[in-house]
């Protein structure tokens, strides 16, 4: 096994600790990032010439953070390290990568899999505008261009990554005109008793909570938006919702950034024809992995928030056992007291997550409620009403046929942004239950690639 190819895809929270449980056992793993750094979404690293302090930057995750970071560097001369490399196939176990315009395979033995989560998006009209951008987007903007997404800023969303941007942006310096959250207050205070299961991380949110509102920004929960106002010229102007009791509010703004928690990137696992169940806590489809992060398919692993999102932490114990069970599948020792304890580690944040669930739902109402004219998916601008048509007068309740006919989510973004909210346009129109619908099948390449891409020679 000291010779045996294993390739970590990522080098967020997951990766990190993948390849750092690795190198321990004796392994020179290879990590492939898309990133041009190490830490991925959550700490992705500012440029070298940003100065801005750990504390400013990450906020309450700053040690973490720098933690995560101070590992990786001391890992960096004994992995294999391949930055600003996307994974975009897998196929006859060979790793498909490309840089710098030149695609190679990579033969792997195991292949570990910590691809991280992008932003879930539920549409609303006038999302198109110009100046509308996800939290994950407003994040990168500020941590890696030291920017405001605008001078006027709305949250709109729900889960704890729009409290987290909203406030690394008022600690930024930036105008936060207010934080609208599509949950009722009651559904936190129902999920409590899960919450409790990592309260250190709980009263990190109600602090960050508090804190927003120490600066004067208006937080409303349990609101309805109705639109973002604008136009093509000038793009977004303003923000209309309808808060619990019916009343109507506009908040005059010029950039929107808008969350509703978070969705595992499981293209690669698709790809690598591993297994999927649908999960009905958060109405969608998810990569099937046993305690340790086996998935279906032997010597291909998942990790992270790219199978279950846990939250950085939990990623990181998540890397290391996926990392054990190379290990023990190579028939190399493993040491079980570490194994056990990290598995109750990771129950416990499972129990945290079902909390998260149930304290900020994702707003199916929404879907239905979406007016015919408002796009779907901004890729292909795609409309509801034409997603809708394709429903009801060409009987398409299944997602893949919806967009052959329709061309949602054949875009750019591949259906990243726009696929769960089509998935519940079409079981609305079509009156099944959403995982009747099924998923859009993961197709090559995950992301598109250059005209001028060439294969490597050998």
């Amino acid at each position: 096994m000291a010779q045996a190819r294993v390739i970590i895809v990522g080098a967020g929270p997951s990766g990190v600790r993948c390849a750092e449980t690795l190198v321990a056992a004796g392994l020179r793993p290879t990590v492939v990032d898309e990133g041009r750094r190490d830490g991925g979404q959550i700490y992705r690293r500012q440029p070298d010439n940003f100065t801005r302090p750990y504390a400013k930057l990450y906020g309450t995750e700053a040690p973490r953070a720098q933690a995560l970071h101070q590992s990786f560097d001391a890992l960096r001369d004994k992995i294999h390290y391949r930055p600003e490399t996307l994974a975009w196939n897998i196929f006859d176990k060979k790793l498909h990568v490309v840089r710098d315009e030149v695609s190679t395979a990579l033969p792997y033995d195991a292949l570990v899999i910590c691809s991280g989560a992008t932003d879930r998006l539920m549409p609303v009209k006038g999302w198109h505008y110009a100046g509308t951008y996800s939290l994950g987007a407003s994040q990168i903007a500020l941590k890696a261009q030291a920017c405001a997404i605008g001078s006027q800023i709305v949250f709109m969303g729900t889960g704890p990554l729009l409290y987290l941007v909203a406030s690394q942006y008022i600690k930024a310096g930036a105008k936060v005109t207010a934080v609208l959250d599509t949950s009722p207050l009651m559904r936190r205070v129902a999920a409590l008793p899960k919450l409790l299961a990592r309260p250190s991380v709980l009263f990190k949110g109600l602090f960050l909570v508090a804190g927003i509102q120490r600066a004067g920004v208006p937080v409303l929960t349990g609101i309805t938006p109705v639109k973002i106002t604008g136009s093509p010229d000038d793009g977004v102007q303003g923000v209309v919702v309808r808060d619990a009791s019916g009343r109507t509010h506009r908040f005059e703004c010029d950039a929107v950034a808008m969350g509703y928690h978070l969705r595992p990137e499981t293209q690669l696992a698709d790809l690598a024809r591993c297994g999927f169940r649908f999960d009905q806590e958060t109405r969608q489809w998810l990569p099937e992995v046993d305690e340790d992060g086996r998935s279906s398919v032997p010597g291909v692993y998942l990790a992270g928030d790219g199978t279950r999102v846990l939250g950085a932490d939990a990623a990181e114990i998540g890397g290391r056992l996926a990392a054990m069970a190379v290990l023990k599948d190579a028939g190399l020792p493993v040491d079980d007291k570490v194994l056990q304890r990290l598995r109750a580690e990771q129950t416990r944040m499972e129990r945290f997550r079902q909390g998260l669930a149930q304290a900020f739902p994702w707003p199916v109402q929404q879907a239905a409620q979406l007016p015919d004219e408002a796009i779907v998916c901004r890729c292909e601008a795609i409309t509801a009403g034409e997603l809708r048509r394709v429903v009801c007068d060409m009987g398409a309740q299944e997602a893949n046929r919806a967009k052959a006919l329709s061309r949602v989510g054949m875009g750019r973004c591949q259906g990243r942004y726009c696929g769960h909210a089509g998935a519940e346009v079409i079981a609305h129109a079509a009156g099944v239950p959403v995982e009747q619908v099924g998923r859009l099948r993961g197709q090559a390449p995950v992301k598109p690639l250059s005209m001028a891409v060439r294969e490597a020679v050998e």
